[in-house]
């Protein structure tokens, strides 16, 4: 007895029509749907939407551009810190020094205070000024570059803004150790500003302090 194959492959007696499955036997054989792949997640990963700096830990704020986890957003510096059409006129400095009274307050343990450091005056261009530590391979590049002089200082560590008032502001982004103004106990929080004055004094680091002076 003769057998014919189906498309399928089944052995058919029937030369017309597969006898076990139905299909016609020397046509197409019937079309089979396509199944969608399943969707694959992918894993919430750790590092910072804003500019992919790992998170430490649960920490806030992200260490490097300020991004808040908990609020999706970063600092609201262009709501408090507006730059001027026109910069007053005259220039701010501020002296920056290695400061040993600050360094004692902050007692690091395997830090050595440096040896014949010498002040450094920075004159404050509007409409603002980045204090950090530069590194090219997290793309940070600010005005005030402390990467040869502070090991504490973070790669974003403060911003030095001039408002619509020609009053400069210091804003804490996030920075590991803190930003402190004066004598005051408690650092600025992440992305808090605070107005300064003629002689005020802004530290950063375990040793830098700034002094501002008016034109």
């Amino acid at each position: 007895m003769s057998t014919f194959t189906c498309p399928n492959g089944h052995a058919s007696t029937e030369a017309d029509y597969c006898d076990t499955c139905g299909a016609k036997i020397g046509g197409a054989a019937p079309a089979v749907p396509e199944t969608a792949p399943a969707p694959v997640e992918t894993p919430r990963g750790e590092e910072c939407p804003n500019c992919g700096t790992p998170r430490a830990g649960q920490a806030r704020f992200c260490e490097d551009c300020g991004y808040d986890y908990t609020s999706g957003k970063m600092p609201q510096l262009t709501e408090v810190l507006s730059a001027p059409e026109e910069a007053p006129a005259g220039e701010w400095t501020a002296t920056m020094i290695a400061d040993a009274a600050y360094f004692a307050l902050n007692e690091v343990e395997g830090v050595t205070f440096p040896a014949g450091t010498d002040e450094r005056i920075v004159t404050l261009t509007p409409p603002q000024m980045r204090i950090g530590r530069k590194s090219t391979t997290k793309g940070t590049s600010p005005e005030i570059d402390l990467a040869d002089s502070d090991p504490g200082a973070s790669h974003n560590h403060a911003l030095l803004t001039l408002n619509t008032e020609g009053v400069w502001l210091v804003t804490d982004l996030g920075s590991t150790n803190g930003t402190y103004i004066n004598d005051e106990d408690l650092p600025l929080t992440a992305g808090q500003s605070r107005a300064l004055d003629d002689g005020d004094q802004v530290h950063v680091g375990v040793w830098t302090t700034l002094t501002l002076h008016a034109p």
